[in-house]
């Protein structure tokens, strides 16, 4: 558990719960999502001393459920974000259930298509004075971002201090997305490297059930990524009901848009990123595809064209091999030698044909001579 208290440019840290509200400012309490659970008598009696109010059973079930998606939901005192984070690293739902974990498709001889992607959700309670998050065990968003916090408090860095429990939440949101958008490169590194093995000819491709698992993650990223969108903008829907009081001024509420249009953005940029990495995967089956039916039709083309070499040749054997009482040329002296000439002649001129219409080699012989 952690507690801060932020002051203006003052940044307090404790590891007892508070007791009452600070004259200026607002309180940050962050827990672990066992921590929650275990204290959450004492958050609620802490709650109802301090402001009054209570959280609802319901929404304490949503802080406490990791395999819930992304989504925004309110009340008169409070409002309630849950948003799954997409960083690297192990969670605690690896083990309660690994098919929330976006799966690591492995290739014999490259890199997997995607790494372990963790996605375990974040809950965040937002009161006027207060925020309360809730977080995987292991979350590194917490820690980071309390850590720059307390290093921000004075000097130059004192401007970046969050100016309400809406503004830090919005804050947090915006570097877990932005953690995602630093995974871009190896993604997409990762991707042409499937690209360039399933349209290499030489190559004989026979991992598709990884293949099959790295499109299946996409897909379910896809989800996750679709979710987080529908509850930052119900939540900037939301903001059109807020008006100014004592605890925001108008250009607080202004700031707060701001940060909520730009973090949408963001995850839009996800979105779109995502959806390319889809369809550069179904691209580079359906190009795989084109490259073997044209390899096959290639070598289909060749034996058919070297069928055809043989073919007069069988029949002029066939006509010399028949029995007839009386065929001159074959008592001839010279007939064997002018038979033999004449056949291999024959084959020299088909093959040329052949192999002046492309009908011999292959398809990138034939863009080589039409160049």
């Amino acid at each position: 558990m952690h507690v801060l208290t932020l002051q203006g440019k003052t940044i307090v840290e404790s590891d007892a719960m508070p007791q009452q509200l600070p004259e200026q400012g607002f309180l940050w309490l962050s827990f672990s999502r066992r921590e929650f659970e275990v204290l959450q008598s004492e958050i609620q009696s802490m709650l109802d001393t301090v402001c009054k109010v209570q959280l609802f059973d319901l929404h304490v079930s949503d802080l406490l459920n990791n395999q819930l998606p992304s989504h925004y939901d309110f009340t008169t005192d409070y409002d309630l974000l849950v948003f799954r984070r997409l960083a690297r690293g192990r969670s605690e739902s690896d083990v309660a259930n690994p098919g929330q974990i976006l799966h690591r498709a492995s290739n014999k001889g490259g890199p997997p298509i995607l790494r372990r992607i963790d996605t375990s959700p974040i809950g965040f309670v937002v009161f006027d004075r207060i925020v309360i998050s809730v977080h995987p065990a292991d979350c590194t968003v917490r820690d980071t971002f309390a850590s720059r916090l307390l290093h921000s408090g004075a000097g130059p860095m004192s401007g970046r201090v969050p100016a309400n429990p809406a503004d830090l939440m919005l804050r947090m949101v915006g570097v877990m997305v932005d953690g995602y958008l630093e995974l871009r490169r190896e993604l997409t590194r990762q991707l042409d490297h499937w690209q360039s093995e399933l349209i290499n000819p030489r190559t004989r491709f026979n991992n598709w059930r990884a293949l099959l698992d790295s499109r299946l993650t996409l897909h379910y990223l896809d989800e996750v990524c679709e979710d987080q969108r529908a509850a930052v903008q119900d939540w900037i829907d939301a903001l059109d009901a807020w008006h100014e009081d004592a605890t925001l001024s108008s250009k607080e509420l202004e700031l707060i848009r701001v940060r909520s249009r730009d973090v949408l953005e963001h995850i839009e940029r996800v979105v779109h990123h995502v959806g390319r990495l889809e369809q550069s995967a179904q691209a580079a089956v359906q190009m795989h595809f084109n490259v073997q039916s044209n390899r096959n039709n290639d070598v289909m083309k060749t034996l058919t064209a070297l069928t055809a070499i043989f073919l007069p040749l069988n029949l002029i054997t066939g006509f010399f091999g028949m029995n007839f009482q009386h065929f001159g040329f074959l008592k001839s002296e010279h007939g064997l030698a002018l038979t033999e000439g004449f056949m291999v002649l024959l084959a020299l001129a088909l093959v040329a044909y052949f192999w002046l219409n492309n009908y011999l080699g292959s398809a990138a012989n034939s863009q080589a001579d039409d160049r």
